[in-house]
């Protein structure tokens, strides 16, 4: 890796979801050991996701004032026009405080007026985009910055075609490489020499999945050789565990919970998981090799949980089923088309094949590279 000589600032920008910010602060984070004196600033909304959660990190944070358009002519539309100026007189104005030596964004509307006023004031820029299907910030971004880092291949024809394009995959939580999968079997109870079947619908649940289950789960009461956690989310836990009453789901093979912290433990027992499509959850499943029945969540902005799902099935590693299209029946019929022996083995392959958990080194070392020139 580049080694740098002076103390250098950063600013690290990126919001609204936490597929933005996540890999926001994994790449501050990188950034820190790379770079141990480095100072380090976080722009973000006042209103976003990224006002909760990063300041908790310990990184100075400042704000500015900025919204996303409707696809509709709106009023909203109309005061968002009106505060775009002032978004970008308060970006100009951290800047010029701070005096950034590089700036990095990682998606959202915020990153827009910072990376594009960094871009005027010469400032060396690079974005990081998480999906299959760039947002729109970042394909306007990919024009003026010095280089991009992508997750999928397929984000490439979407971006600027002269664009500096590194495909770099997009940074996983290191605990997620680090547990055993015996340490994971005593977490959850569940026996070594089952085949484990991971059903999660993202953070918040997903009730179409968990409805969808019903038949996989009275499958698996019945076959001695499965197991299957899932993990309803906590707003659908009690509505899922009364619909199952009287049900012989408590079985010792069978795990219903509300939420997992762990997810590391989760993805180290899973033989196959089954889930939603968001970025970050299905670096963490190609990092570690687990094959995945993927249900992208059809409101997702510019349907990109579904671009992203398509990039594993066409490489093999995951099989791909829209909502308005799964149900209970076709469910385990994907399952067990899976748990065959070759099948399973071929798509942990190519899924491990898919996986980037150097990710973080390669997008440092590119920002590192920028400070170079």
């Amino acid at each position: 890796m580049a080694e740098i000589k002076k103390r250098i600032r950063a600013v690290i920008t990126g919001g609204g979801t936490g597929g933005h910010i996540y890999p926001a602060l994994a790449i501050a984070q990188g950034l820190k050991e790379a770079v141990p004196d480095i100072k380090i600033l976080y722009v973000g909304t006042g209103t976003g996701l990224e006002a909760e959660i990063v300041p908790k990190t310990g990184l100075p944070f400042k704000t500015i004032t900025v919204s996303g358009l409707e696809r509709r002519l709106s009023l909203h539309n109309l005061k968002t026009a009106a505060m775009l100026g002032r978004s970008f007189f308060q970006a100009n104005g951290i800047l010029r405080s701070f005096r950034p030596d590089v700036v990095i964004g990682t998606g959202g509307y915020v990153c827009g007026p910072v990376v594009l006023t960094a871009c005027l004031k010469k400032i060396p820029t690079l974005i990081h985009e998480q999906n299959a299907f760039p947002g729109i910030t970042n394909r306007i971004l990919s024009r003026y910055v010095d280089k991009v880092c992508i997750t999928f291949p397929e984000a490439k024809e979407h971006l600027f075609q002269k664009a500096d394009i590194i495909e770099t995959g997009l940074p996983v939580r290191t605990e997620i490489m680090n547990v055993s999968r015996d340490e994971a079997y005593k977490f959850f109870g569940l026996s070594p020499q089952k085949r484990t079947i991971l059903v999660v619908g993202g953070s918040k649940g997903a009730r179409s999945i968990n409805e969808a289950v019903i038949p996989l789960l009275e499958w698996v009461n019945s076959n001695p050789s499965v197991q299957l956690i899932v993990v309803t989310g906590r707003k659908n836990y009690n509505q899922f565990s009364s619909f199952l009453e009287g049900s012989p789901s408590g079985s010792a093979g069978v795990k219903i919970i509300p939420y997992l912290e762990r997810m590391d433990y989760g993805l180290a027992v899973a033989d196959i998981v089954v889930s939603r499509a968001g970025a970050s959850f299905l670096a963490e499943i190609t990092a570690v090799g687990v094959p995945a029945i993927l249900i992208p969540y059809p409101y997702a902005s510019e349907n990109h949980q579904e671009y992203n799902a398509r990039s594993l099935e066409k490489r093999g590693a995951a099989k791909v089923y829209l909502e308005k299209e799964i149900n209970g029946e076709m469910l385990l019929d994907a399952v067990k088309s899976v748990l065959h022996t070759d099948v399973l083995a071929a798509m942990a392959a190519q899924s491990r094949s898919l996986g980037k958990p150097e990710a973080l080194s390669l997008i440092t070392k590119s920002i590192l590279q920028l400070l170079e020139k």
